[in-house]
């Protein structure tokens, strides 16, 4: 373990202990995530790029109860997804709420509830829905050793916006399973699974990813890369798909 590893942050926390706070979506860490998505094979043999910014800040409302806020926006560039076509802007953006226990159950389990909304942030009516939805949001999970298992799922149901535009009523299921490996390092398989109950289809792709805590100066980061296979897309979805990010983050 080099000495870069092994160093806590600034705020003495290891990197063994922030990646496993990583891995927990209600975990009362402070981050900044810049999520890079490549998605090929779409449409006319198109592709997609998409940057994902999600910030995640959680409060202490007491000594029992957290309030852990998550966002979602997107900045996309794709081409040929609509078959000679391009569009580029920030599609929509999507923001959870998770009330959450301080401290786990007695018998390990992690959790949080709240609303989760939808909303009409984007700059090309074909990168967006022109919607805005909302609806329940929950998250479950247990942290046994090196191995974190759990899922995260939501459902969105429009309520206003553009009346020429299809209502949105769709699910979201993400279940992820980690392993600490040492020294800052975990690998993660997660699917992220979508039912859109107006068209009655399925989006199920499967990500394998490693990522890695590491210091630079006094600030704490993670990197991570991975791939992706889709199991099931609506006509003309995207085949397979490369991610990397970094993720800025500040430890109390």
């Amino acid at each position: 373990m080099s000495a870069e590893e092994a160093a806590p942050s600034a705020g003495g926390t290891s990197a063994d202990e922030l990646a496993k706070q990583l891995s927990n979506p209600v975990s009362s860490l402070i981050s900044l995530p810049f999520q890079n998505n490549f998605d090929f094979g779409a449409g006319d043999d198109g592709w997609q790029y998409k940057l994902n910014v999600q910030p995640v800040i959680p409060f202490s409302l007491n000594d029992d109860w957290n309030l852990v806020a998550r966002a979602i926006v997107p900045f996309v560039h794709q081409e040929d997804v609509i078959p000679d076509t391009e569009q580029t802007g920030i599609s929509d953006t999507v923001a959870s709420f998770f009330l959450s226990p301080a401290e786990p159950t007695d018998s390990g389990l992690i959790w949080g509830v709240g609303p989760v909304f939808l909303l009409p942030t984007a700059t090309d009516d074909l990168l967006g829905t022109e919607k805005w939805g909302a609806g329940p949001t929950a998250v479950v999970l247990k942290q046994d050793g090196k191995y974190t298992y759990g899922a995260l799922a939501n459902h969105i149901w429009s309520f206003a916006g553009d009346d020429d535009r299809s209502e949105v009523s769709a699910t979201f299921l993400q279940p992820f399973f980690v392993t600490a490996l040492g020294e800052g390092a975990n690998v993660a398989l997660n699917s992220e699974l979508t039912y859109d109950w107006n068209s009655e289809r399925w989006t199920i792709p499967v990500n394998l990813q490693y990522n890695k805590v590491f210091q630079v100066g006094d600030q704490m980061m993670q990197w991570q890369v991975g791939g992706r296979y889709y199991l099931e897309t609506p006509e003309g979805g995207p085949e397979w798909g490369i991610r990397v990010g970094l993720t800025l983050l500040f430890p109390k």
